[in-house]
C-alpha cells in the first residue's frame, strides 16, 4: 500500500501575514502553536492531510544538525534564511522507528527517529495532547528539499472535521510538484522514500503515485508550464507548487476575484502564482 501526504511544511518569514493570506483563499487556519525548541506554526487541515505554515519564533533554542540526528528547526532556519516557499514533504507512517531503519538500510538517512509531543487545541477552546514520531530522509545535494515520514500517536486528538470546513470547499492536497535541473537523477531516492516506482508523463519527468495523490518531479522549465510563476532552483531541487482539490474551480475563481489575488487558468486548474503566494504556487483542481 502507498504511503499518503500526511502534510506540507510551508515555511514563512511572518506567520501571522501568512495565515492572513491562506484565509483570503478562502482556507479556515488555526490557531497558533509553538514548539519546544521554538518554531511557531498554524495548520490549515483537510480530510487527510494538512499544510503546516511555519516559522522560527522568538527566543528559539535550535539543535545543530549531527550525523545522527537531523534538525527539523535547524532545516526550517537555514531555508528562510534563503527564501520562503514549500519547504519540506511528509509521507504518513504507521511505524516510524521501523522507517527510519528502512531509510538507513537503503541509505537515504541515517538518522534516529524524533519524538516530540505538545498541547493543542479543539474547537472550543480545550486542550488536549498529540505527539509524533519524525523520521527523516534526505537526498543528496538538495540542501532546500526536506523529506520525512510522520506517525502520529494520537489521531483521535488531531483530526477533527471542525478544522476540515473551508469556505473554498478545499478537500485535500491532491498533487505535490518538485522541480530538479535532471529529474531521474532523484529517481532512486524518491522510490526508496515513497515506496513506489515512478511513471515518466514526459521525457524526463517523474510522477509517484501516492494514496490520495501524487508526487510530480520535473525541470524548471516544465515546472512553469505546468504551474505559471514558480520560484525554482535552477540548480538543485525545490518543492515548487501543490494542489488542492475543491469542489468546483469557477467558484473559486470568483472568491479570489473578490479577494483580489491574482490567478491564472493552466489547463483544468486555477492556480496563484508563488510570486503571490509567498513562495510557492497553489493551484486548485475539481475533485
Amino acid at each position: 500500500m502507498s504511503r499518503r501526504i500526511d502534510h506540507l511544511v510551508v515555511a514563512v518569514r511572518d506567520l501571522d501575514k501568512a495565515a492572513s493570506f491562506y484565509k483570503r483563499l478562502g482556507f479556515q487556519v488555526g490557531a497558533r502553536n509553538r514548539h519546544s525548541w521554538g518554531t511557531e506554526n498554524r495548520l490549515i487541515q483537510f480530510r487527510t492531510s494538512f499544510v503546516e505554515l511555519i516559522t522560527v519564533g522568538e527566543g528559539a533554542e535550535i539543535a545543530p544538525h549531527t550525523p545522527r540526528a537531523f534538525s527539523f528547526g535547524a532545516f526550517l532556519r537555514d531555508y528562510l534564511q534563503h527564501r520562503e516557499g514549500l519547504a519540506m514533504l511528509v509521507l504518513d507512517s504507521q511505524d516510524a522507528q521501523a522507517d527510519a531503519a528502512l531509510f538507513a538500510e537503503k541509505r537515504i538517512g541515517a538518522f534516529e527517529p524524533f519524538f516530540f509531543e505538545r498541547m493543542g487545541r479543539r474547537p472550543d477552546g480545550s486542550e488536549i495532547k498529540v505527539a509524533f514520531t519524525l523520521a527523516f530522509a534526505e537526498a543528496a545535494d538538495a540542501p532546500h528539499a526536506g523529506f520525512f515520514v510522520c506517525q502520529q500517536h494520537f489521531p483521535e486528538n488531531f483530526w477533527n472535521p471542525a478544522f476540515q470546513i473551508h469556505d473554498n470547499k478545499a478537500e485535500d492536497v491532491c498533487v505535490v510538484a518538485l522541480s530538479a535541473p535532471d529529474p531521474e537523477r532523484y529517481e532512486g531516492f524518491l522510490s526508496s522514500f515513497t515506496g513506489v516506482k515512478p511513471s515518466q508523463p514526459s521525457l524526463h519527468d517523474l510522477s509517484y503515485r501516492l494514496a490520495g495523490g501524487h508526487l510530480d518531479v520535473m525541470t524548471p522549465d516544465d515546472a512553469g508550464e505546468v504551474y505559471g510563476s514558480v520560484e525554482a532552483e535552477m540548480e538543485q531541487p525545490s518543492f515548487v507548487a501543490f494542489a488542492i482539490r475543491i469542489e468546483d474551480v469557477e467558484r473559486q475563481a470568483k472568491w479570489l476575484d473578490a479577494a483580489e489575488i491574482p490567478y491564472a487558468h493552466i489547463g483544468s486548474r486555477l492556480v496563484v502564482p508563488a510570486s503571490a503566494a509567498l513562495g510557492v504556487a497553489i493551484a486548485f483542481e475539481a475533485t
